[in-house]
């Protein structure tokens, strides 16, 4: 009986103490269609406060960028380069060179060029959040979209 107890407490205590990985990025996808061959993807993240990720545009030598790979498919084909809008940019001292990035929101676009009319869109974004004081590791993280 008392070997079960013990058991049955160091489960609970395993179970208290697994650590959760901090994301201070939450990442939201849509698709919507602009014509009977063209959609746009939406990749939008959502940022809590104090807390900044890079443009996909961020050159060599600081933090990692953003960056969107995309399943190859026969359903579509990618129609150009990920778009951004215009990220905040400055000189930071860590890095030692000029970084761009965002903070609280971002919506990047993916226009895409359809081949079947309703394809599912899977792909990863990979990411690294950081503050003024700190970077976390970087982050990838899988997506299916739908396009209707």
């Amino acid at each position: 009986m008392r070997i079960l107890e013990l058991f049955i407490g160091l489960l609970i205590f395993c179970n208290l103490c697994k650590a959760q990985i901090y994301s201070p990025a939450k990442w939201s996808y849509s698709a919507k269609k602009i014509s009977g061959s063209e959609a746009v993807i939406y990749l939008k993240a959502t940022i809590e406060e104090g807390w900044h990720i890079y443009s996909v545009n961020q050159k060599p030598g600081g933090p990692l960028k953003t960056t969107f790979s995309f399943s190859p498919s026969r359903d579509f084909i990618l129609n150009g380069p990920t778009k951004e809008p215009m990220p905040i940019s400055k000189f930071n001292e860590t890095f030692g060179i000029q970084v761009s990035y965002f903070e609280n929101e971002v919506v990047f676009q993916q226009s895409i060029k359809l081949k079947k009319p309703r394809p599912i869109i899977k792909g990863r974004v990979e990411f690294m959040a950081c503050t003024d004081e700190r970077c976390l590791s970087p982050e990838e993280l899988g997506f299916s979209i739908s396009v209707k």
